[in-house]
């Protein structure tokens, strides 16, 4: 980018923010819609089981909220994986008066009636981290590449074995439209790179159905012939490295995704062997950034489209052994006490955390 563009950009970019802020300051006042304060904003979440949705997800977006607009309230709600109620929590918020809505929705085809619902309602709503048709905006990592950089994450820690593993894939939610982008951007780098998909199944989010799932896959495919693990999120992988223990299955590469406190416990006990990282200081704060921006109708800054939708696709990266201080140690996600518990204190040191 030269000069003369940067100077461009910046300027578009202060322009932009100046207008959301002092509209912010606006607003309050004016209720268009006879509901109650002007400047709330919902942000809905689909699940507490993976944990970052409340440690890292929560937090990171109503931080960036009050950074953008002192007097926006943001009103949350988790689903805790029942989507009736999570299209109650998202009535709720229409009838206190909440003019935008984040919603990282548990069935993106239900959502999408949702969302036709609170546009006629004067409603906007930015899809958080899962698409939602006739969305007003879109913020999500590259889930395509999540899957690719998975599934090659796999094959650089089989190594030369990899021609001849026998791989075992426990997939997300199939009612989850990021998880099949997940599957789709695995099966991209490992069919034709390990010898067999020897077992694939859902293990629908949950540590307890992917451990399940994992104990029917050594049943068929065999103790000694599985060659390596593709799990979904940090979640499952949890389940899965418990149901591998019990079975007296060690040392085969497992992998995962979310950088949850976990999972990068695992990585560093040796269970588990990478995981995926979307930061949750790119992603929450560029949906909070939509959602002021929708609230106080300034034109989003959007990347792309997806389907129609404005939308920002942000970068994973890949965690192992090798970078977890320079990746969510350095970025504060988590600080090395969280991780180094006593029992992994002499291996947190050999990895330079702290």
């Amino acid at each position: 980018m030269n000069a003369m563009t940067r100077r461009v950009v910046i300027g578009t970019a202060v322009v932009s923010v100046a207008l959301a802020l002092s509209a912010c300051g606006q607003a309050g006042g004016d209720d268009t819609q006879g509901k109650g304060s002007s400047t709330k904003i919902g942000l809905l979440l689909p699940e507490n089981k993976a944990a970052r949705y409340e440690s890292l997800d929560k937090p990171q977006f109503e931080k960036a909220v009050k950074a953008a607009c002192l007097d926006c309230e943001v009103v949350y709600n988790n689903a805790v994986s029942d989507v009736v109620k999570q299209k109650q929590q998202f009535d709720q918020l229409i009838a206190a008066g909440v003019r935008v809505i984040a919603l990282d929705p548990l069935d993106s085809a239900k959502a999408a009636g949702w969302v036709k619902e609170a546009k006629g309602k004067g409603v906007k709503v930015v899809a958080y981290d899962r698409a939602i048709p006739g969305a007003d905006a879109y913020v999500s990592h590259d889930n395509y590449k999540v899957g690719e950089l998975q599934g090659e994450a796999l094959l650089a820690a089989l190594g030369d074995k990899a021609g001849s593993a026998r791989i075992v894939m426990i997939n997300g939610d199939e009612k989850d439209p990021n998880a099949a982008l997940f599957k789709k951007g695995a099966h991209m780098a490992l069919d034709g790179n390990v010898g067999k998909i020897a077992y694939e199944a859902s293990g629908e989010w949950d540590p307890k159905v992917a451990g399940e799932k994992m104990a029917a896959a050594v049943a068929s495919v065999g103790k000694g012939k599985i060659g390596a693990v593709y799990s979904a999120n940090d979640g499952m992988a949890g389940g899965i490295v418990t149901s591998l223990e019990n079975a007296g299955i060690k040392g085969i590469p497992v992998g995962g995704q979310d950088a949850e406190v976990a999972g990068i416990q695992r990585i560093v006990a040796g269970t588990q062997t990478f995981t995926i990282y979307k930061s949750p200081l790119d992603l929450a704060p560029k949906a909070a950034e939509f959602a002021v921006d929708l609230l106080m109708d300034v034109p989003i800054r959007a990347q792309t489209m997806t389907d129609g939708v404005p939308s920002n696709l942000l970068d994973p990266v890949v965690v192992d052994r090798t970078n977890i201080q320079s990746t969510v140690v350095k970025d504060g996600i988590y600080k090395a006490a969280d991780i180094c518990t006593d029992d992994l204190a002499d291996k947190c040191e050999e990895l330079g955390i702290k």
